[in-house]
C-alpha cells in the first residue's frame, strides 16, 4: 500500500510544493490572503503587516526584509497547499 507523505505533495506541473518551484513571494501572498483573508492570517501567523492597514505592497515588502516572517509566511503556504492537493480540510 501507497501512501502520499505531506513531503512528497506535488502541484499541477509536477514539482514538490515544499521547494517552492516557481512561486514568487506575491503568489505565496496572493494565494493565502483569497484563501484565508487577512484576519484569519493574522490570527494564525501573528504579524502587524496582517493586522495594520494590511496590503500585498506593503505586507510583501515586510516580508522581503524579514526572514524569519517570509519563512513562518513560505512554511505556512506549504502545508495549506499540500492539505489542497491531498483534497485534506485546510487548518
Amino acid at each position: 500500500m501507497s501512501f502520499l507523505r505531506a513531503a512528497d505533495a506535488r502541484d499541477e506541473s509536477g514539482h514538490l510544493i515544499r521547494e517552492l518551484h516557481g512561486v514568487t513571494l506575491a503568489q505565496i501572498l496572493e494565494y493565502l490572503v483569497a484563501a484565508y483573508g487577512w484576519p484569519e492570517l493574522d490570527a494564525r501567523l501573528r504579524m502587524n503587516c496582517f493586522a495594520e492597514n494590511p496590503s500585498i505592497k506593503s505586507s510583501l515588502s515586510f516580508l522581503r526584509r524579514t526572514p524569519w516572517a517570509r519563512t513562518k509566511v513560505e512554511e505556512f503556504y506549504i502545508k495549506a497547499r499540500t492539505a489542497e492537493v491531498q483534497g485534506r480540510p485546510r487548518h
